[in-house]
């Protein structure tokens, strides 16, 4: 008397594959708009050192970077092994900050220039006197709002 019926084979319906092209390509679009690439090569290897109290960038556009460390080992030879500054993709002295700074300027809209920042990007074991010529020139810039980039300390 039962209106179910308990036996037979019950076989799973076979999954449509129709809409799985479909599928790859918004993702494939999605991860090609959200990832962004690196902008600047680095020709010197920068350590960067640790602290505590650590406060995140908001607006990474905005950020002119500055790296200095000692030349990677290919660049070595023409180089040296002394700490050298490199702005952009290029080594660089500290008389060129000056015209860096103002070319940065430019490349922004007039009413964000005077919201940039300087991140130095510094080498934990550099010495203090080339960081201070940089911060000399970048007064001389009027390019006051400057971070020191770090890790954070593991705790």
């Amino acid at each position: 008397m039962g209106k179910f019926k308990k036996g037979g084979s019950k076989e799973l319906p076979e999954i449509s594959t129709a809409s799985l092209p479909d599928i790859v390509f918004m993702l494939l679009f999605f991860f090609m708009v959200s990832t962004t690439m690196r902008e600047v090569e680095l020709n010197v290897d920068v350590m960067v050192p640790t602290a505590t109290e650590v406060v995140k960038l908001e607006k990474k556009d905005l950020v002119s970077n500055i790296y200095v460390g000692i030349p990677m080992r290919q660049f070595q030879k023409t180089m040296g092994t002394e700490p050298q500054i490199q702005l952009n993709d290029q080594f660089s002295t500290v008389e060129d900050i000056q015209a860096f700074i103002v070319a940065e300027r430019e490349a922004r809209k007039e009413e964000l220039r005077n919201k940039l920042t300087t991140s130095l990007k510094v080498d934990q074991y550099t010495k203090m006197g080339i960081i201070i010529d940089i911060k000399q020139e970048l007064r001389k810039a009027s390019s006051l709002k400057l971070n020191y980039s770090t890790r954070e300390t593991a705790e």
